[in-house]
């Protein structure tokens, strides 16, 4: 059995697949499930790095005991805090209560906060180093990616990097856990999806992160979400960067609220003439319908972003203003806007709209356009060259 656990020299997987919760962190939908992986690292002293969801403790604690029996577990390094991973280290505790816990200044502060445990630690700087016999073990600290407490831990023996929330993505692991064995199709987009919505506002502390992991040799990446990365390490690394840098594809995501259609007729008219100047990647999300954490995928994906909205209450449709809210939170850089909308007796979304993006990052494309009522000849015209104005800019940056 043990065999099937293995990863690289001692190091055996020993995480679990979550398939009930709906909403990752209450808000962003796992179609396909989420895991919480740990890892055992069975040498001359044992040690686990990082826990699983306590709900899965029966379960993670049957995985620990399938390969150690009855010896105990000498440390357990917490490379995160988020309660998916450290909420059994007070039940792990409770198993081997001689158990050392190795972590930073923050870690401990927020492991005494969440379950209240103490005893005997080992607190580690950057740098700092770790021996369990055959595998030796180095701590690098990189905060905010994305909690303030995040490290990474690597096995200079085995080419191991233990990176915490980094480098992980949506859906639970079928089968297998090593990328080589199982079918990584649903994992891609989901990564996009994972990265613009839990570290998306993240992107300086992760390319300062990238930077210090830069010329470590690395085979085999552990996330405490999705696939173990072997072979695939180059593309998920290049994920990461392009994401953490803001840059994107060719493409335009429009994303609009619509009451009785007429907003909708106005996007339905940009995308066919994006269309037809020759932009392929045209995304169409309805605010009322489509999930913000797909909205948000897509946005960080494409460079261009036109968005629409109808006058409600003298504002903007609530659904457009809370997707903006997570927009600017995220802090997305190097976009192009447009803006469009509708009202019935007097508007004011495409104003308030502007008043908004205004706090961010993007650069204003076209002229916002704002239909009163129902759809004219005139405002078809205007929402054609918005569409041309943001194909022109698109395509500069092609030469």
């Amino acid at each position: 059995m043990n065999e099937k656990t293995l990863i690289k020299g001692k190091i055996h997987y020993v995480g679990v697949n979550d398939r009930q919760k709906r909403l990752f962190e209450g808000m962003w939908p796992l179609p396909n499930g989420v895991s919480y992986n740990s890892y055992l690292i069975d040498d001359d002293i044992v040690a686990l790095v990082d826990t699983v969801d306590a709900c899965y403790f029966e379960a993670y604690l049957r995985k620990i005991r399938a390969i150690l029996g009855d010896r105990p577990v000498q440390y357990l390094i917490i490379n995160h805090m988020e309660p998916d991973h450290s909420g059994s280290i007070r039940l792990i505790k409770q198993q081997y209560p001689d158990m050392v816990i190795v972590g930073n200044k923050q870690t401990f502060g927020m492991i005494e906060g969440f379950y209240g445990v103490t005893g005997d630690r080992y607190e580690v700087k950057e740098g700092d180093f770790l021996s369990l016999g055959r595998h030796c073990l180095r701590f690098y600290l990189t905060p905010m990616v994305h909690w303030p407490e995040t490290m990474m831990t690597f096995d200079e023996t085995e080419g191991v990097l233990f990176a915490g929330d980094a480098f992980g993505c949506f859906g639970t692991l079928d089968g297998g856990f090593l990328d080589t064995r199982i079918d990584l199709d649903k994992y891609w987009e989901e990564m996009t999806r994972y990265y613009s919505n839990i570290v998306g506002k993240y992107g300086n502390p992760v390319q300062k992160a990238l930077a210090k992991l830069n010329g470590l040799p690395i085979q085999a990446v552990c996330s405490t979400h999705g696939p173990v990365w072997t072979e695939n390490i180059p593309r998920v690394a290049g994920i990461y960067d392009r994401l953490s840098r803001y840059e994107a594809e060719e493409g335009v995501v429009i994303a609009y609220g619509s009451m009785y259609g007429h907003t909708e007729q106005m996007a339905e008219a940009i995308a066919s003439e994006l269309s037809a100047q020759g932009i392929r990647h045209i995304v169409m999300h309805n605010v009322s319908k489509s999930h913000p954490s797909y909205i948000l995928k897509d946005i960080f994906k494409y460079r261009g972003l036109i968005i629409g909205s109808p006058t409600y209450c003298n504002h903007i449709y609530p659904e457009v203003e809370a997707l903006l809210d997570k927009i600017l939170l995220r802090e997305v850089k190097n976009r192009y806007l447009g803006l469009f909308g509708s009202f019935c007796w007097a508007g004011a979304a495409v104003k308030r709209m502007g008043e908004l993006t205004e706090k961010g990052k993007f650069e204003p494309v076209g002229d916002p356009v704002e239909m009163k009522q129902a759809m004219t000849p005139l405002a078809q015209e205007r929402c054609e060259q918005l569409a041309q104005a943001m194909a022109d800019r698109l395509k500069k940056d092609r030469h």
